[in-house]
This record gives C-alpha cells, structure tokens and sequence, in this order.
C-alpha cells in the first residue's frame, strides 16, 4: 500500500498554519514545512516561521536545517521530505506537508527523478564565467530562446535555476520542460492535497497586516543581523521579505518605501501560488471567510476522514 501523505497548500498568509495544527492534532500527524526558505536558520520572522508556543506539541520538520550561506536545492528539499515520509510512516502517524512553495512540493508527490542528470561541474563553471563575463540576463535571454514555458517558471536573478536549465539541455538536447514531461505521472504515495483560498481583497489586507506585524516583532533587526553577518549576497537573501529591505538597513531606501515595496512583492507572489496551484496540482479548494473560518476547518476535517480510514 502507499504512505498515506496529507498536503496543505496556498498562497502566504490564508491560513495554513492554523489548519495544519488542527488536522495533526485530530489525525495524529507530523508536520513537514513546504517552505523552500524556512530551512534557513535565524530566517524567522520574514519566512513567517511557527513559533514553538504554537506547535503545541506536534513535531514538525524541514525547519532550521541549513545555515543561510548553503545551497538548498528542489532536489535536496526532494530527498530530505521523502526520507521525512517514511520515518514518520513507520511510527504510524500520518505526514502533512504544508506550505507555498509548489514546485517543491510537486517534486516530492510527483517524485521527480533529479538524480538522472548529474551535474557537470566544467559546464557548470563555464556558465558561470560567462554570467561573471556578460551577466545573467544574457543567460537568462539564451534560456528564454531555447525553453520559453521553463524561463517563465524562473526568476531572472535565479542563476542557479538559469543555470541548471542551461546544463540540462546542453548536456542531453532535452529543454527543462521536455525533461520533466518524461517524469512519470504516477505518485509513489496516496496523497490528498487540501487548497485554502479567499477572496482577493481579504488575502491582500491579511499579508499587508502580517507584514506590519513582522515589522513589529523585529524583521529589520533580523535582515540588519543577516547582512552584518555576511549573507546579503547569498541565494537565500534573494527572498520576499529579505531583499526588500536589504536597502534600508544599508541607508539606500526609505523605510517606508521599502515596507510597500515588500507588501506589493507579497500581494504578487500569493497571486503567482495561487495560479501555480491551481494550474499544475489536482487540489481540493476550499474558501475562507472572516466568520466561518472555524466552520470551513471543520468541513476539511470531516472530508479528511475518508482519506485517512481508506
């Protein structure tokens, strides 16, 4: 039979915390953050990390592993997830991944084969001499003419994912799209995804008010300390939250400016989830309202029953 596996997705801010709290309490469940960047340790506040009074117990996972200057790959995320599975499998509780990042999140359900196509470290290094030499838009544009539908799944200044598409392609004449069609459809596990959605304006007023409270709770000291410690330049700073504000404690930006800057940054990316989400996953959706977000939790955890005893 295969592992049973609960995932709770959305965009930043609807409320997947509060839920996945609920259904590892009523089902027995272990959480695993869904997270690409609550790996980081001392990313707290503007990865908006559960904080332990809030856990009420129930373990959770995939948080705190990494130092903010070391790569974390889909692949690396991949592999520590799976293995996450199967231990908390064996001690008969049920694994709930929850989180945004749906590319990862689809890597581990999917069970995407990354391991085919090992790394070639002499094209890896001559990409990156000519990213050093001509820049990464001149990459990015190369990678645009040979895999459209993959360059738009990439942030420009993601050159490792510039790159890694570029190797991939260079290396089997397979484009990263055409690559991960030939992934098999077929997941290794029994898994439900529960999607949580609410109307736009709603969404958009709740991460503006969690932003002002990360501020409040201490993100500028959290970015301040970050950057005197030596990270700015790394993958991991390049996040929402951080890079944003990357300029004010350096004196370049008002702060001001630099609060809406992250708050239109957060608005867009929830509606990119939410596009990701609903494209690319077989997702059951469920919308929130300011009054029966109680009543919504506790559908979802009568429709999980039949998931579990099946």
């Amino acid at each position: 039979m295969k592992q049973k596996v609960i995932a709770i997705v959305g965009p930043t801010a609807v409320g997947k915390t509060k839920l996945s709290i609920e259904v590892a309490k009523k089902y027995n469940g272990e959480i695993i953050s869904g997270d690409s960047m609550q790996v980081y340790k001392g990313m707290d506040i503007g990865t908006a990390k559960i904080k332990k009074e809030e856990m009420q117990g129930i373990p959770h996972h995939m948080i705190d592993i990494k130092n903010p200057d070391e790569e974390f790959s889909v692949a690396d995320f991949q592999y520590y997830v799976q293995k996450y599975i199967n231990e908390i499998t064996e001690r008969n509780h049920i694994p709930i991944i929850v989180g945004g990042s749906g590319l990862y999140i689809q890597a581990v359900l999917n069970d995407y084969n990354f391991s085919k196509e090992k790394r070639d470290d002499t094209l890896t290094k001559k990409l990156e001499a000519e990213m050093k030499q001509f820049g990464i838009e001149h990459l990015f544009n190369r990678l645009q003419k040979i895999d459209p539908i993959q360059a738009q799944k990439i942030h420009p200044n993601n050159y490792r994912r510039v790159i890694r598409a570029l190797e991939i392609y260079e290396n089997t004449g397979l484009t990263m799209t055409e690559y991960q069609k030939e992934q098999s459809d077929e997941s290794p596990y029994d898994s439900i995804l529960i999607g949580l959605e609410m109307e736009r304006e709603l969404l958009y007023n709740r991460i503006n008010e969690r932003i002002d409270l990360m501020i409040e709770e201490g993100l500028l000291k959290e970015v301040n300390d970050l950057v005197n410690n030596g990270y700015e330049n790394y993958q991991s700073m390049k996040a929402i939250g951080y890079k944003e504000l990357i300029p004010y404690v350096k004196g370049e930006m008002p702060l001001e400016e630099s609060i809406e800057l992250l708050k239109r940054n957060s608005r867009r990316y929830a509606k990119r989830q939410y596009t990701w989400f609903k494209n690319k996953m077989d997702v059951n959706w469920y919308n929130l309202a300011p009054f029966t977000i109680n009543e919504s939790f506790d559908d979802i955890l009568v429709d999980l029953a039949g998931f579990i005893e099946s």
